[in-house]
């Protein structure tokens, strides 16, 4: 039966070397391809067109929301105005009932007087 010869820790050394040596060449020349920096540029163009736009949308956003946020006062002034036109309205509503209320009572003061007034004349 053959048996299996396991390298031995120097071939085992070398192997591994050699493997971290080809993966940093590896990693040198992609570092160093015109291609990867193309990809980088066109990456960091995408990139500033990409801000460029969000800029835009929160310029619109901030924009929407001062328009929004000034709708809101007007209607707020519009609405106090209206409760303050209602409220003028309803008091001189109750100034005008407390006139007829008076004239109300004042006619009947008089006319209890013009009745007591008659009334002693006759006996």
């Amino acid at each position: 039966m053959s048996s299996f010869r396991d390298p031995d820790f120097q071939q085992r050394q070398d192997s591994a070397s050699a493997a971290r040596k080809a993966m940093l060449e590896r990693f040198r020349s992609a570092a160093q391809d015109p291609r990867l920096a193309e990809l980088e540029a066109q990456r960091k163009t995408i990139s500033e067109a990409r801000q460029a736009r969000q800029a835009v949308r929160d310029a619109e956003k901030q924009a929407r929301a001062a328009e929004e946020a000034a709708r809101r006062e007007r209607e707020r002034q519009a609405a106090e105005a209206e409760a303050a036109r209602l409220a003028a309205v309803e008091a001189e509503r109750a100034k005008e009932l407390a006139a007829e209320q008076k004239a109300a009572r004042d006619a009947r003061y008089a006319a209890r007087k013009a009745a007591k007034k008659k009334r002693r004349k006759g006996l």
